[in-house]
């Protein structure tokens, strides 16, 4: 086996030696049973570039995981690359811990050109551990500060980087009595069964009847954190006038709004940041993957009035990843010049709507939804009862009245089908195509191209996942679609 100077091994001679079969034999051996990509995306990846991944076996994807949402550019963009070069050559310190360089003073300049107006002339950056989860609970940790308060609102169907492992995710084992949970509205599976402006209206009633009711509501919390899209949630869009009633919410009460865009960030939405869409100026922003442009990167942006830590106050110990900060300012400018946000909301609406057919062809397409290039398609079982909370007639309640209601898709929600989504994932890998599965139950077949995809790679991406969903569905009964 060839060696690297110092006796490493060098990876691409064992691929070629040894063959993907048995890395991934010995990955099973070595690795933990909690693995999630690997165990559904069995492929051993040696090359990539845009949005092509080459495996070990020669097999060429098409990948629209993106590193989880790390990958704004795709694989290896050669603006991200030549950052990264510059970096190594120069001799620059790879880890600086806090200190000031001109690599982070570089990310900076340019990450205030892109922050909404609203908070951009009042920013503070405070850099952290390189996940976003450690980002969420730095936020947490600097409202807590700031306001003298304890406690956090959250929402339904936020994910592990929303609330982190600390403060009770969806993944977490056991969730914490810190954090309120809320109703996130929603239109297929809207929790008061309405969906819409009244189902948002009511999602709002309720998060202002917790906060105002002395007895069995909330304290005061120390703030509140939202998605203006859930990804793990099942890529969920929050409607722009429930978000600005939250952040009115909030303001009135003196409750610090944070604002989770670690998966809806750097343009993936159709605006550089998601929260623009609604017009809404958070108090606090966390950003994490795609602004590291590939690597490990997490900061928080706040206003300045809630920096009240000490100096001497812990940062940890990466904060300084010098070609991270230079990869993320490559990538930042990349998408501002080249107005790839304008790019992905665009595309993103046409691909939408080319995939929205499904709904009305294959009775076990649930929903289709998003915004950008931040695309979800729920599989639901068209043979199983209706969801509890729509089962018989779903109502809502109306001045003390119970009404029959429709969700404004026009399709009472059925259950997840998650073996039917694992089958359509696996459907996709077959065509060559990577997705992601997320939402409820990992029913939602999830699109998160890179922002730089073209017309023709959209139409491919479209083709092979139609043909892997109606597949599936072939296959597990979810035929035609019976009229709503």
């Amino acid at each position: 086996m060839k060696s690297l100077p110092g006796g490493a091994v060098d990876a691409t001679a064992l691929a070629s030696r040894n063959g993907p079969e048995a890395i991934l034999r010995r990955q099973a051996a070595r690795e933990p049973a909690a693995r999630t990509y690997a165990r559904a995306l069995p492929i051993v990846p040696v090359r990539a570039r845009g949005l092509t991944i080459e495996g070990a076996d020669g097999r060429r994807y098409l990948d629209c995981l993106s590193g989880a949402g790390t990958l704004a550019l795709g694989h290896n963009h050669p603006v991200v690359l030549e950052a990264i070069r510059k970096v190594l050559d120069s001799g620059a310190p790879l880890n600086a811990l806090d200190l000031a360089t001109p690599a982070k003073d570089a990310f900076l300049a340019e990450l205030y050109l892109t922050l909404p107006p609203g908070i951009a002339e009042r920013a503070r950056v405070r850099f952290c551990g390189p996940a976003g989860s450690e980002a969420v609970e730095t936020a947490y940790a600097l409202v807590r500060a700031a306001t003298g308060r304890s406690g956090l609102l959250a929402f339904t169907g936020s994910g592990r980087g929303t609330t982190g492992m600390v403060l009770g995710g969806t993944l977490a084992d056991t969730p914490d009595p810190r954090v309120a949970r809320l109703p996130y509205p929603q239109d297929y599976r809207c929790p008061f069964g309405v969906g819409g402006e009244r189902g948002a209206d009511l999602a709002a009633r309720w998060t202002e009847s917790l906060l105002d009711d002395p007895g069995p509501g909330v304290p005061l919390p120390a703030g509140m954190i939202v998605e203006p899209v859930q990804s793990e949630g099942g890529v969920i869009p929050a409607p722009h006038a429930w978000l600005r009633r939250m952040r009115q919410l909030t303001a009135d009460r003196s409750i610090p709004l944070i604002v989770d865009e670690i998966h809806t960030g750097v343009g993936r939405t159709g605006a550089f940041w998601a929260v623009e869409h609604s017009g809404v100026t958070p108090d606090v922003m966390v950003l994490s993957k795609a602004i590291g442009g590939s690597l490990p990167l997490a900061v928080v942006v706040y206003r300045d009035d809630l920096d009240i830590a000490e100096p001497g106050a812990p940062v940890g110990t990466f904060p300084g990843n010098q070609l991270a900060v230079a990869a993320g300012t490559a990538t930042l400018a990349h998408v501002r010049e080249n107005a790839l946000a304008e790019r992905a909301a665009t595309l993103g609406q046409h691909m939408l709507g080319q995939l929205q057919e499904l709904t009305s062809e294959l009775a076990c397409v649930g929903d289709v939804r998003g915004r950008g290039l931040m695309i979800g398609v729920e599989l639901v079982d068209p043979e199983a009862e209706g969801d509890s909370v729509f089962s018989g007639a779903p109502s809502a309640v109306e001045g003390g009245v119970a009404a029959s209601v429709m969700p404004r898709s026009g399709r009472h929600p059925l259950p997840a089908a998650p073996e039917l989504a694992a089958a359509v994932q696996q459907e996709c890998l077959r065509r060559g195509l990577i997705v992601g599965l997320g939402g409820r139950h990992a029913s939602v077949v999830q699109l998160l191209p890179p922002l730089t995809l073209t017309d023709e790679q959209a139409a491919a991406v479209l083709d092979r996942l139609a043909d892997a969903v109606r597949t599936a569905a072939r296959c597990r009964g979810g035929g035609p679609a019976a009229a709503p």
